[in-house]
C-alpha cells in the first residue's frame, strides 16, 4: 500500500504555490502556526514541520518570537519545482495501486465466471461458436515446455486459450510467456470442432 506522501511537505508545497500565485507577497506576514494548523486542520507540530522546509528553503523568515515572514517568490519556485517529481510520482504509485487493485477484482469475476463455465460446459457444447473445451497435454506434445507465443495457437486452430488447470490451480487469461507442462488441461474456446483441431494440433 502507497504511503500517503508527509502532510507537512503538502502543506510547505501548497503555501509555496499560493505565493507563486500571488495569494502572499514578498514581506507579507502569514498566520501564526496555530491559526495554519486550524486552516489546514492539521495540529501545529505539522505546521512547525512545513514551515521549517519553507525557512530551509529560503521561502520565508521565522524571527524570535515565531513571525512568519515570506522573503523569496523565486525561491518558493525553486521548492516546487524541486518537489514536482515528487509529487508526480507519488501521484503515479496512487495510481498504480488502484488500477492493481481493479486488475486484482477484475480477475477474481474472471476466475469465477470461467469456473461456472467449465461447471457447465457440458451443457454448452452445442453452442457456437463459443464452445469451451478441456484439451490435456500429453508427455509427448511437442508444445510441452514451450511459452504460449511460440505455439500461435489461435493461428495454427483459430482456437483461444482462455485458461489452464494445472493440478488444482486454474490460471485465467495466461500471456503470451507462459509455459506449458505435461498434463496441463488448457481451456479452450472456438467453433463446434475445436476440440478437435487443437487435440491434433497439440497432441499428435
Amino acid at each position: 500500500m502507497v504511503r500517503p506522501m508527509a502532510v507537512y511537505l503538502t502543506i510547505a508545497i501548497d503555501i509555496a504555490n499560493k505565493i507563486i500565485n500571488g495569494d502572499f507577497n514578498r514581506g507579507d506576514k502569514i498566520s501564526g502556526r496555530s491559526l495554519l494548523a486550524s486552516r489546514y486542520n492539521v495540529s501545529p507540530e505539522t505546521i512547525r514541520k512545513a514551515i521549517a522546509i519553507l525557512k530551509e528553503a529560503n521561502v520565508v523568515d521565522v524571527s524570535q518570537g515565531k513571525e512568519v515572514t515570506i522573503v523569496s517568490l523565486e525561491q518558493a519556485k525553486n521548492l516546487v519545482e524541486h518537489n514536482k517529481n515528487t509529487v508526480y510520482a507519488h501521484s503515479l504509485k496512487q495510481e498504480l495501486e488502484i488500477l492493481l487493485k481493479q486488475k486484482e477484482d477484475n480477475d477474481k469475476c474472471f476466475k469465477n465466471i470461467m469456473t461456472e463455465i467449465m461447471k457447465y460446459s457440458d451443457q454448452l457444447k452445442n453452442l457456437t461458436p463459443f464452445n469451451p473445451v478441456e484439451i490435456m497435454v500429453k508427455d509427448e506434445s511437442l508444445v510441452v515446455d514451450k511459452p504460449l507465443e511460440k505455439i500461435a495457437l489461435w493461428h495454427n486452430t483459430g482456437a483461444t486459450i482462455v485458461a489452464v488447470r494445472r493440478n488444482n490451480e486454474i490460471i485465467i487469461s495466461p500471456g503470451p510467456y507462459f509455459v506449458l507442462h505435461k498434463n496441463d488441461k488448457i481451456v479452450v474456446v472456438g467453433t463446434k470442432d475445436v476440440f478437435h483441431r487443437v487435440n491434433k494440433f497439440i497432441n499428435d
